[in-house]
């Protein structure tokens, strides 16, 4: 398995093209804003020859699915999400204007929930599903072998927001608690916005991760 990080949208939003081997791909929250955004991540599934066979989202923030209209145009692939964010989903060109944005509805009609400790198979590549509620209600992560994809629940030096709909420090400390931090040290963190880095250095240099630390000074994503 091996990834490609574009960092798209005003937000400079991680959206992830994963090379699952057997010529297979799933993209990971395609948040691309415009045609040149969405363009540079044709043109590299393309010119890759790979074939994309799902869209993951780690959560349905407007920022994180700008670009799944665009995909499914281009691929009719089904897109997998906890249910418990799918409200998220239907109104994000609603909560988009809440952040002076404006997006396109996204049109999805072939939903498929996970829920914790699934496991998705594309190609020769397996995901496990991590729910990690707290950013909103509906957060996870999908762990790939080596690697982690968390969307917001956790960036280097820092944790995502909690005081968006459906969000709560508790559940992000608690989902850090036991789902992150008892991972593999070594295991690579690729977050929805930033470098990405490792749980080992996570965990002994982010101050959220020594909880307790006030939620007013988490970065706002």
């Amino acid at each position: 398995m091996t990834y490609k990080v574009f960092y798209v949208n005003d937000l400079r939003e991680c959206c992830y093209v994963v090379d699952c081997g057997s010529q297979k791909c799933v993209v990971i929250d395609p948040g691309m804003q415009n045609a040149g955004e969405c363009g540079r991540i044709a043109d590299y599934i393309r010119s890759k020859e790979l074939e994309p066979e799902a869209i993951l989202l780690t959560h349905a923030h407007f920022d994180h699915i700008m670009g799944v209209n665009f995909i499914l145009r281009n691929w009719n692939i089904p897109v997998y999400m906890n249910q418990a964010d799918e409200r998220q989903l239907r109104k994000a060109a609603q909560y988009a204007l809440m952040f002076g944005e404006m997006i396109e509805a996204p049109a999805v009609n072939s939903l498929k929930f996970v829920n914790d400790n699934d496991m998705l198979t594309f190609g020769d590549t397996q995901f496990k599903v991590l729910a990690t509620p707290g950013h909103s209600e509906g957060s996870v992560c999908y762990l790939a072998g080596e690697c982690l994809f968390c969307g917001d629940t956790l960036f280097a030096g820092s944790i995502g927001r909690t005081d968006l709909p459906g969000g709560s420090y508790d559940s992000i400390v608690e989902s850090l608690k036991t789902k992150i931090l008892p991972l593999d040290p070594d295991t690579i963190v690729l977050p929805g916005h930033g470098p990405e880095t490792t749980v080992a250095s996570e965990a002994s240099t982010n101050p959220f991760l020594q909880f307790g630390a006030p939620d007013f000074i988490q970065i706002n994503r």
